[in-house]
């Protein structure tokens, strides 16, 4: 039997929804399916309390509440194989992928030919997705291990970027622009994330102009509200492509 804790999911008003699937679109976990013309919640433990849906109901049927609930386990939950997690926007490539028992295999490949691996021609990345708007908060990937939140202009800018960063497989990469995605959305999933993941460090690599400082204000707000002991660690690139700025703030929280 799974187990039901209190937390905030989404309300759906039947007499006010003309089911028109506008919230369905914007649900990027599947939560919310169309059924003889009305919006239905398809299940509690698929629905993150983010509410992306909240702000597209043109008849404003959609709601927040605070209830018994299984724990959010991730969009699609139950379809493909045991342990697979699927996204919503339905494309084959989408499927949630650790990618970390790959790379011990392809490190002992690369052993022979080790200029590839120096010239950067390995990849180091260890999990898909990595936009962090359509990454579930439960990804089996997460767990206690280190995070990299980058700005999406930063590793085009800085040659090296997953060499520098991604420490062959050791690091999980996340990725946002806080100018053209919704900073807000950001903020409170970088919050569950941390919170359900015990993430011990969050390495956020942003550039040098002053949007993108948006960012990492996000991040110094998410582990403000999780409270967790964590290194925070903040990389700066230029926009000719060098590190800038490195530096590390540990968080630590007395308990009560």
């Amino acid at each position: 039997m799974k187990q039901k804790i209190l937390r905030r999911v989404i309300k759906i008003d039947e007499d006010k929804c003309d089911g028109c699937g506008l919230c369905a679109e914007a649900c990027h976990e599947g939560a919310i399916v169309i059924e003889n013309g009305k919006a239905k919640l398809k299940s509690k433990s698929t629905c993150d309390g983010l509410g992306d849906c909240v702000g597209e109901c043109p008849k404003g049927a959609i709601s927040f509440e605070m209830r018994e609930a299984e724990e959010y386990l991730g969009p699609d939950e139950g379809k493909g194989a045991p342990g697979d997690m699927v996204l919503p926007c339905g494309c084959p490539g989408s499927a949630v992928v650790d990618m970390r028992i790959d790379r011990t295999k392809a490190a002992l490949a690369v052993t022979a030919n080790k200029a590839d691996l120096d010239a950067g021609m390995i990849s180091q990345l260890a999990n898909w997705p990595i936009q962090l708007k359509l990454v579930p908060v439960d990804a089996p990937y997460l767990r206690e291990t280190p995070i990299v939140l980058a700005a999406d202009c930063t590793g085009f800018a800085l040659p090296g970027f997953q060499q520098a960063f991604l420490e062959s497989g050791k690091s999980m990469l996340l990725i946002g622009c806080p100018k053209l995605d919704d900073a807000n959305l950001y903020e409170e999933k970088l919050s569950q994330i941390l919170k359900n993941n015990k993430t011990p460090q969050l390495t956020v690599v942003i550039m040098e102009v002053p949007c993108c400082s948006g960012l990492w204000r996000l991040a110094e707000a998410a582990v403000d509200e999780v409270g967790i002991d964590i290194d925070l660690i903040k990389v700066v690139i230029s926009i000719d492509g060098n590190i800038k700025l490195k530096e590390t703030i540990k968080y630590r929280y007395k308990s009560n």
